[in-house]
């Protein structure tokens, strides 16, 4: 007789979202963070502390941190800021250099940068209250292009620069190919547009040496559709919400996340928005 015996059915997933995303989401900290936070037995939900991330909540879920709930939720938002040169792109700094989190305006909200600039890297940093959209905007899979001026010491020609655009490897490591343009040559120095998508550590100082440049500006124009403008050094403004929306695909509004309250609407910012 034929085997009339079925597999059982797939489970359905636990309803809400993973604990160290709403975290995330809720501004508290990176994932990585958040994980590190309960593992220090530092989160707990409907007042139980939690040893593990792979735990889901839901909008009925009452999550604390430290014994303190967790914020209300925000709108995701994004800021537009003209990281100066010699300023460090990290929360805190061993060698005790100034970062980019002492010079934001106070009434900001708890920030994190899209990606980073090195400390002597100048340009667009996109800042975001939101981890999601940090990590949206961080897959290498998203493709989202960022251009920079970078003037180099040397009088590059096509021939010189073909490397970049065919894709180059550096330390082993391997670079998609850039969008590379000479814009003009200044006495000793020549200026260049370099366009990639991938942004890794250092990638436009090492692809340049590699090919027997010497970088000696570098500066972040765009990242994806976003633009630098016409932004002094230090200068912070927001992005419009129907911007952030549209660009990043967002509904108009958004629902509650899990453990948190529902948002309330966002004070209107003093600061000019692009």
């Amino acid at each position: 007789m034929p085997d009339k015996t079925r597999p059982n059915p797939p489970s359905a997933p636990a309803p809400g979202d993973r604990i160290a995303k709403v975290l995330s989401r809720a501004g508290v900290a990176s994932r990585r963070e958040a994980e590190r936070m309960i593992a220090e037995g530092r989160v707990a939900v409907n007042g139980t502390v939690i040893a593990s991330p792979a735990l889901n909540v839901t909008p009925s879920d009452r999550v604390t941190v430290d014994g303190k709930p967790i914020a209300e939720a925000e709108p995701p938002r994004l800021w537009l800021y003209h990281k100066p040169d010699g300023v460090v792109t990290s929360a805190r700094d061993e060698k005790g250099r100034p970062t980019v989190f002492d010079a934001l305006p106070p009434e900001l909200p708890r920030v994190h940068t899209v990606g980073r600039l090195d400390l002597n890297s100048e340009g667009l940093l996109l800042l975001t209250n939101d981890g999601e959209i940090k990590r949206r905007l961080e897959l290498p899979s998203s493709g989202w292009l960022r251009r920079y001026r970078v003037r180099v010491k040397g009088a590059p020609d096509d021939l010189t620069l073909a490397p970049l655009r065919q894709g180059i490897t550096v330390d082993g490591e391997s670079f998609q190919p850039m969008q590379v343009t000479l814009d003009r040559q200044q006495g000793a120095n020549a200026w260049l547009t370099v366009a990639l998508r991938e942004g890794k550590n250092r990638e436009v100082r090492r692809a340049m040496s590699a090919i027997g440049l010497s970088v000696n500006r570098l500066i972040r124009v765009s990242y994806g559709p976003f633009k630098l403008g016409d932004l002094k050094p230090g200068d912070v403004v927001e992005v419009k919400p129907r911007v952030v929306r549209e660009q990043l695909g967002l509904s108009a509004g958004k629902d509650a996340a899990p453990g948190r309250a529902p948002s309330k609407p966002p004070r209107p910012s003093k600061r000019r928005k692009p």
